[in-house]
């Protein structure tokens, strides 16, 4: 028997090891794009005016030396080894980590967040739930806590890091594809070459941005052996450029070169430290994109991802990243009178006989490349509009099979102008480099300070081991960030441009859904009132569901008042319906409900809050209200047999709430079924109405039926409740939706009546409407406009 389960223990880890192999494999394209394709421009400029290469070989080897260093520090040691480990239950980029931070310490920015979110399975505390052990750590939490300021801090860095990510989805295609056509310039006539890059680079960009709506999915498969192609193909070029050309070039990787190169070169090697930066370009995206592995069809853990970014960065990408550049220098230290046109880059290294073949795999990397910074700049778009910190835009899923392969329209057509105007414009990989290299390392930057956070109050180390991190790596940063800063007038400037732009977009849209969550939340509806109206509300009570859109968490909306004091009746079920966001990545399907009583039972008025992660995809309006009325069948049949009851007090609202999952989370509970009966509607017995009959007179109605488990039983009162629910479903849903005109009150400084009045109400009115409003028949539809004076 032992023996047996030894054998199947060790086919278990054998396949697991194989799944990890596999893995590591498909995420060459997806993780490593970008980085893999960074030898295409660094040396190009980093010799492009600073410094120059001279027979000494000081420069070159010292700007070796830097590379193999950088590389080996920044994205080996700091992000494989140190920043991966930060994952959001599988989720990385800045976000996460903001993310990581509000459930550790609450400086939550969402505004209808509930101690019942902190339950969830994902909201999870790393090690312990009483806090950060030290003293330290427990001080710096409550400091947070308690001063709103530094809150809003954490929060306007976090959404620095997010806007220089987005502008590196505008700078990173650019380069990539420019630096990759920018090898014609070896294989055509020196006066046709520069009329030749910029429309074949152009051309393909089109097509790149123009072909994202049909989804990743269909060629994705193509990405990781266009990847493997480009790294063996670089890696046996270097080796190659090594043994024919200099094979003592390994003698540069000493660290003396990087002192020689700074005595040498001085003002001039440390502004070329903007073109060094370079090659650790896509560093950051092994971080953003190792939420890839949760979106594959295989779910891996967080542990499992970090094995696999560990061994493809390792074992592939690192080894032959060195080898590139190594053979770059060796070949550039034995040729040192080159063409001025023809300036140093990466195809002067490649064999003649190769150039061509060269060309068309690096072309196809870089689109890779490419490919991945605009997938992850969708990605990161939709965290912000999830947590409130960006407009609503349309977001399509192009993939039913795989999660989170998403297209947004408008963002997209954004970034391909943007990324022609940067083409067009520029016309060089110098001022490009500039640019990207400036988003790249600010984006580094934010990502340390927010790790010096996590280490602290999420994995409750030592204050000296994040000080340690900080001034380790910030050094280190904050002398790229500096040779890329004196860079602004060639070419730096477009990044801080695009961010500052990003920047105030987003503090608008937070800023005014704030201040219109405060006013829904001041102006809430006391239960003492509805209780003063009776069961019926003073109202007749119709069949059907009403459902009643609205962002509190608790409390009667105001919006429910002018219902009742202006229309003649009303549903005979009422529920008040919160679709929210909560800082988790993914909401499990059991824990996606929370449902409880609004008042005594037989008012019939219900509160359902639907809570999803950041990276959840929302459901269609027919199962999404399959679901809706499934959980809160589920919960009176709970708090039937004493499960979570509803609210023993009507004078105290929202209580208790049950958590209720999806129809198919709780399969032995409570299931609905519905089918369409065909209904004649004519009315026997009178001949002349069956003359005048019409195909449309005869229409399906719903049937609905729920399958109740045998055990435990229900009350009476429970069934009767259950019963008018499914009457209610067959009467049908109706839809009221609040429209609302935020205005600054009167009194207001010019700057708020500016950022309500015109900022916040210019993107209200040309962004999509709330999701959930999207696929809301229109038929059944109730708009109703209020004006928001905050």
């Amino acid at each position: 028997m032992d023996r047996e389960t030894g054998v199947y223990q060790n086919l278990v880890k054998k396949e697991s090891w194989r799944t990890v192999l596999t893995l590591a494999y498909q995420s060459l394209g997806v993780v490593y794009g970008d980085l893999s394709t960074s030898p295409l421009y660094v040396y190009k400029s980093t010799f492009a005016e600073d410094i120059k290469h001279s027979e000494t070989n000081e420069e070159i080897f010292g700007a070796l030396s830097f590379i193999f260093w950088t590389l080996t520090l920044v994205p080996l040691l700091k992000y494989v080894f140190i920043v991966l480990r930060a994952d959001d239950n599988g989720e990385g980029g800045t976000f996460a980590l903001y993310s990581l931070l509000c459930r550790h310490a609450r400086v939550n920015s969402l505004p209808n967040g509930q101690l019942a979110d902190e339950e969830l399975s994902e909201y999870k505390k790393d090690v312990s739930s009483l806090g950060p052990k030290s003293s330290f750590g427990s001080k710096l939490k409550s400091t947070l806590e308690s001063y709103r300021v530094l809150q809003r801090f954490l929060l306007v860095l976090t959404l620095i890091g997010t806007c220089m990510v987005i502008g590196d989805g505008v700078l990173t295609p650019a380069l990539s594809v420019f630096s990759a056509v920018s090898g014609l310039e070896l294989s055509t006539a020196k006066e046709h070459h520069k009329y030749v890059e910029v429309p074949v680079a152009c051309i393909i960009l089109i097509g790149l941005f123009a072909l994202q709506h049909y989804g990743t999915h269909r060629v994705g498969f193509l990405f990781a052996p266009v990847v493997l192609i480009w790294l063996l193909c670089i890696s046996a070029i270097g080796l190659y450029n090594i043994f024919h050309w200099n094979p003592h070039v390994y003698q540069a990787l000493s660290p003396c070169y990087m002192y020689k190169f700074v005595k040498k070169t001085q003002k001039g090697g440390w502004m070329s430290l903007g073109g060094i930066l370079l090659c650790i370009t896509g560093s950051e995206a092994m971080f953003a994109d190792l939420g890839h592995f949760s979106q594959l069809s295989i779910k891996v853990s967080p542990v499992i991802a970090f094995n696999i970014v560990l061994i493809a960065f390792t074992s592939l990408v690192y080894p032959s990243l060195i080898l590139a550049y190594m053979g770059q220098a060796a070949y550039l230290s034995q040729h040192h009178v080159l063409d001025n046109d023809y300036r140093i880059g990466f195809y002067v290294s490649v064999p003649e006989k190769l150039r061509w073949p060269v060309l068309v795999i690096a072309i196809l990397a870089a689109v890779v490349g490419s490919q991945a910074i605009i997938t992850g700049t969708f990605s990161i778009i939709k965290q912000c509009s999830a947590l409130g910190c960006f407009p609503r835009v349309k977001i399509v899923h192009t993939s039913s099979k795989i999660h989170g392969q998403i297209y947004i329209p408008e963002i997209n057509w954004i970034l391909m102008i943007l990324c022609l105007a940067v083409t067009i414009g520029f016309r060089d990989t110098k001022r490009m480099g500039n640019a990207s290299g400036l988003a790249v390392i600010t984006v580094m930057l934010v990502t340390t300070c927010l790790m010096s956070l996590v280490i602290v109050l999420c994995w409750q180390k030592s204050v000296f081991f994040a000080i340690c991190f900080v001034f380790f790596f910030g050094t280190i940063e904050a002398l790229y960030f500096s040779a890329s800063l004196i860079k602004f007038l060639e070419g730096a400037w477009v990044p801080i441009a695009l961010a500052f732009i990003f920047l105030i977009v987003m503090c608008v849209w937070h800023y005014g859904t704030l201040k219109k969550y405060e006013f829904d939340l001041q102006n809430k509806v006391s239960i003492n009132w509805l209780l003063s109206l009776g069961p019926s509300l003073g109202i007749v009570r119709v069949r059907g569901i009403g459902l009643i859109h609205t962002e509190l968490v608790s409390g009667i909306p105001a919006i429910f008042s002018h219902f009742v004091t202006n229309l003649p009746a009303f549903h005979q079920v009422l529920v008040f319906l919160c679709i929210k966001s909560v800082p988790v990545p993914h909401v499990r399907p059991e824990e996606r409900f929370l449902v409880g009583h609004i008042g005594p039972r037989q008012y019939r008025i219900y509160r359902c809050i639907v809570r999803y992660g950041y990276r959840d995809v929302h459901k269609d309006d027919m199962e999404f209200e399959k679901d809706l009325v499934c959980s809160i069948a589920e919960f009176i049949r709970s708090g039937s047999v004493g499960i979570n009851g509803a609210n023993e007090d009507p004078y105290k609202d929202d209580d208790k709430m049950t958590v209720v999952g999806t129809c198919s989370s709780h399969t032995e509970g409570i299931q609905m079924s519905e089918d369409d009966v065909i209904v004649n509607i004519d009315s026997p017995g009178t001949s002349e109405l069956r003359e005048i009959q019409s195909p449309t007179q005869i229409k399906p109605k719903k049937r609905v039926r729920f399958v109740v488990p045998e055990s435990p039983k229900i009350d009476r009162e429970a069934m009767k409740e259950l019963q008018e629910l499914m009457e209610a479903r067959e009467a049908g849903i109706a839809y009221i939706l609040g429209h609302s005109y935020v205005k600054a009150k009167q009194g207001s400084s010019a700057l708020k009546k500016l950022v309500i009045n015109y900022g916040y109400e210019f993107l209200r009115r040309n962004t999509r409407v709330p999701s959930y409003a999207l696929s809301v028949p229109h038929a059944s539809t109730l708009e109703v406009g209020m004006i928001y004076h905050v």
